[in-house]
């Protein structure tokens, strides 16, 4: 095969391997048409910076690990040295003055190194699971976060989709309105109050499309940014709301547990880390114990060019143990402060399971209260229809005025809204609940 052939095969390969690479990256980057919320979760889980970011970090670990653990292999090196005699140094045997060398002297050496026993390694071989259980619960934290976030932001747009439909069935409600008043002006029957009052309510509520319309718009960049979806990127939602009044179901008689939450179990894992530190500041009282074997030759002679016409090997095998006896009362104040760092981490840990004990009974507390402000807010949505539809068949017969007809209208906007945000409320809630509870799901 030819050079051109050569480079002809390369570019194929280039061009498939950045195509494949492009539909990939293409593949990470898209969503199904109208995602549901798992959907939508699953997809940050897989895509949102900062769960690509503790991952990473878990990758990084491990190679901080593997770094750590590595003194327990053989180290291996070589060295080469040249040394010039400009003056050879000299010796005295009996009575007379030899020089002992020659002018040009050369060494290779070629050396291997093998810990037998150090603290520092034995502290860092006792480490290992416990800094790689560290990592994965930070990475387990950042997930726990980011379901929520999501959730969150797909409950509000879900709130926000809703509003904007009660908008417009509102605004179709007041064309019909002011349709109805214009009549009955145009005939007589009403003085032009009623048209001009219509016209304010339909201009207000084309006010209340303008800006839910809006606010929604930024609510959609948002979702886009917590699943890590590019700004470019369409991003359209499904919602079923059967479905998620079928949500806000939780059993508030759940035993809260403490242990179950990331944080605590974070702090339990520096606990661990804390007292191994401790364990090696003891273990620095032992000594160190390494063995090496060397493997050299030496060239030497007075002509530079003939200096490695022959060689004088040499090899030395041995050990070195290194016992640390006293170094000014050190390792005496190392191992005290560990200790004290282990006291304090254990005062953080109860203070932080008081925190979470109060997170979880303000997040009970605001559920149970909200889940009560949803009940009632159903039903005065029930009830305000019932009123709207009453008086507008008391308007249109002539026994309620258009005031009237307006307060009702007024009062079921303002019930359905309310119903919205009771709903986002306490699905919100519930997420706050179940994280206090430690069981967000993250697989």
């Amino acid at each position: 095969m030819n050079i051109r052939n050569l480079f002809f095969v390369a570019l194929c390969l280039a061009v498939s391997f950045s195509s494949r690479a492009q539909d990939s990256l293409h593949a990470a980057t898209s969503l199904p048409p109208k995602a549901s919320l798992q959907q939508c979760i699953d997809f940050a889980l897989s895509n949102q910076s900062a769960v690509k970011q503790a991952t990473i970090d878990e990758a990084i670990g491990e190679r901080d690990i593997a770094s750590a653990l590595s003194g327990w292999f053989p180290q291996i090196g070589a060295t080469g040295t040249y040394n010039n005699n400009i003056i050879i140094p000299t010796a005295v045997i009996g009575d007379q003055v030899i020089q002992m060398g020659q002018k040009n002297v050369s060494a290779l050496v070629l050396q291997a190194d093998q810990q037998i026993l150090n603290p520092g390694l034995l502290q860092a071989s006792k480490a290992a699971k416990y800094v790689r259980k560290q990592n994965a619960q930070n990475t387990e934290n950042v997930k726990i976060n980011t379901i929520v976030e999501v959730s969150k932001a797909y409950y509000d747009i879900l709130t926000s989709e809703e509003q904007l439909t009660i908008i417009q069935e509102n605004i179709a409600r007041i064309n019909k309105q002011l349709s109805d008043a214009r009549a009955r002006y145009e005939t007589g029957l009403v003085d032009k109050t009623d048209y001009k009052r219509a016209q304010i309510t339909l201009a207000n509520s084309q006010a209340d499309l303008k800006r839910t319309t809006e606010v929604l718009k930024y609510k959609y960049a948002y979702m886009k940014e917590v699943i890590g979806l590019a700004p470019e990127e369409p991003l359209t939602l499904t919602f079923d709301n059967a479905s998620m009044e079928n949500e806000i179901v939780l059993d508030t008689a759940a035993a809260f547990d403490y242990r179950q939450r990331i944080e605590y179990q974070q702090l339990q894992t520096q606990r661990q880390l804390q007292g191994i530190n401790t364990q090696y500041n003891k273990w620095t009282y032992l000594p160190s114990l390494s063995a090496f074997y060397n493997y050299a030759w030496d060239y030497r002679n007075n002509s530079f060019g003939k200096m490695f016409d022959v060689d004088y090997p040499r090899s030395v095998f041995g050990l070195t143990l290194n016992v640390p006896i006293f170094q000014g009362m050190k390792r005496v104040q190392e191992i005290k402060k560990s200790q004290l760092m282990e006291e304090r981490i254990d005062w953080d840990l109860v203070n932080l399971r008081n925190q979470l004990n109060s997170q979880y009974a303000m997040a009970m507390a605001t559920y149970k209260a909200n889940l009560n402000d949803w009940v009632t807010a159903r039903e005065n949505v029930a009830l305000s229809k019932e009123v709207y539809n009453t008086i507008k068949l008391q308007y249109d017969e002539g026994i309620k005025t258009y005031l009237d007809l307006m307060t009702a209208e007024t009062d079921l906007r303002t019930t359905q809204v309310n119903y919205l945000n009771a709903l986002y409320a306490v699905l919100s809630g519930k997420l706050d609940v179940q994280r206090a509870l430690g069981t967000i799901p993250v697989k």
